[in-house]
């Protein structure tokens, strides 16, 4: 029985080791490829994609590979966006939110979210990291394993499921006290109540934290930025970061004034999310702790006028504030990762992509702002050499767009070339396959 066994072992492995020398290879040629690190064009690349992963780039077809010829083009790697919301379908208004929060059936909100997934991978975005359900509960941790498994098409996720947030700080506030109502978030009061909170959603399957550092009460300081009241105690947010710490993770902070970026910065959070007013010394001491920015400026372009016309009137200045801020960390050195905050604004609406001209119109060169959503980004994630690159060893993320992004920035809104994981998910009409 025992000899049996073995055999039976030993014709598994064969057939595994077998299986796995069987991976198709693939070629794609295209007329130009950005080597996004050297930050050059590498003319006439045959990019080597074996089974899942880049094997290597090359000169010439190997003999038994498939070709995919997609002639004038430039490959570069899938995108990362380093800030969305899969579960959102656009809230420029209150009542936008509340619709969907206290009215749309969770099913539907999925269903939708599904497509908004299918959306950002055809747009070239084979990463996200997804910061928040907004009421959808891990919701969001469900739809990550879904795309990891190929149930359904999408990018690469990391997710926070529910952000954090204290007692009366976030919607849904201000109905009747008799009645119970989601939130947005989950609330968590007192350190060992946030440390508590922390250790409940990583045991749910948790890749980041999410913490609301400020919300509500947003005005102009007299020089010209923006503050409001914390959301926390220094006690409790530090409680929220050495937790997540702790057990090897890291923390995001949504912070849009002065007094919720401070103490976020002082707890030692890992991104700080929209970084609306950020001053010039505070840009140093988050370039000298190495704290990410993710600027969402797409998102602050789309809300503004909206929500100034329903009475907040502070919305109509924050875009200016912001693209303040993001030169301050520019200068300062921060390292910025793209993000847009799509489901802010709908998917079917707004290219992701946009945020790049964004970036540039602030004073990024195209190969900054195209390292932000790649090279800068996957470190963020703690993914380096796997995504965000063309590298041997990646996976075999791979988009192409027509013409020269390092000339036009805004080809990036017109990926029509998409690869995850060596599978094809879109290709032009024209593309040559052999």
């Amino acid at each position: 029985m025992n000899r049996m066994l073995m055999m039976a072992g030993s014709l598994l492995c064969a057939s595994q080791a077998t299986a796995a020398g069987e991976a198709e290879v693939v070629a794609i040629r295209a007329a130009r490829l950005l080597d996004v690190r050297a930050g050059r064009m590498v003319d006439r690349p045959v990019l080597i994609v074996r089974g899942e992963k880049i094997e290597r780039l090359a000169s010439e077809v190997p003999a038994g590979a498939r070709v995919i010829d997609l002639g004038d083009r430039t490959l570069l790697p899938g995108l990362i966006d380093a800030h969305t919301h899969v579960l959102l379908q656009g809230d420029a208004t209150e009542a936008e939110y509340h619709f969907q929060i206290l009215r749309e059936y969770p099913a539907h909100r999925v269903a939708r979210a599904v497509r908004a997934m299918r959306i950002a991978l055809e747009h070239g975005f084979t990463v996200l990291r997804d910061l928040e359900t907004e009421g959808a509960g891990y919701g969001d941790v469900g739809l990550r394993d879904a795309a990891n498994e190929k149930v359904i098409p999408g990018p690469r996720m990391q997710v926070v499921g529910p952000s954090l947030s204290t007692s009366g700080s976030y919607p849904i506030l201000h109905f009747r006290p008799d009645w119970t109502f989601p939130s947005g978030v989950q609330v968590c009061d007192g350190a060992d109540g946030c440390r508590k909170a922390v250790r409940e959603q990583l045991s749910y399957g948790a890749d980041w934290i999410k913490i609301y550092a400020n919300t509500g009460g947003l005005k102009l300081t007299a020089d010209g930025y923006v503050d409001s009241p914390p959301n926390w105690t220094k006690e409790e947010i530090a409680a929220v970061v050495s937790e997540a710490h702790a057990k090897g993770h890291k923390v995001a902070a949504h912070a849009t004034s002065d007094t919720g970026l401070r103490i976020s910065i002082e707890a030692g959070v890992d991104s700080i999310e929209h970084g609306d007013s950020i001053r010039p010394e505070m840009a140093r001491e988050m370039a000298k702790k190495g704290i990410y920015l993710c600027p969402t400026l797409t998102v602050g372009a789309y809300v503004a006028e909206p929500r100034a016309k329903e009475g907040r009137a502070i919305w109509a200045e924050l875009p200016k504030v912001a693209a303040k801020s993001f030169q301050n960390c520019r200068k300062a050195g921060v390292k910025i990762a793209f993000g847009t905050d799509a489901g802010g604004f709908p998917w079917t609406e707004i290219n992701q992509a946009q945020e790049f001209s964004h970036e540039v119109r602030l004073g990024m060169t195209s190969i900054e702002a195209i390292r932000s959503a790649t090279t800068v980004a996957a470190e963020m994630l703690g993914w380096k050499d796997k995504v965000g690159t063309l590298d041997a060893g990646a996976f075999a993320d791979v988009i192409a767009v027509p013409g020269d992004p390092l000339k036009d920035v805004t080809t990036l809104e017109k990926v029509d070339f998409v690869m995850k994981g060596g599978d094809v998910i879109r290709q032009p009409a024209d593309a040559k396959r052999q």
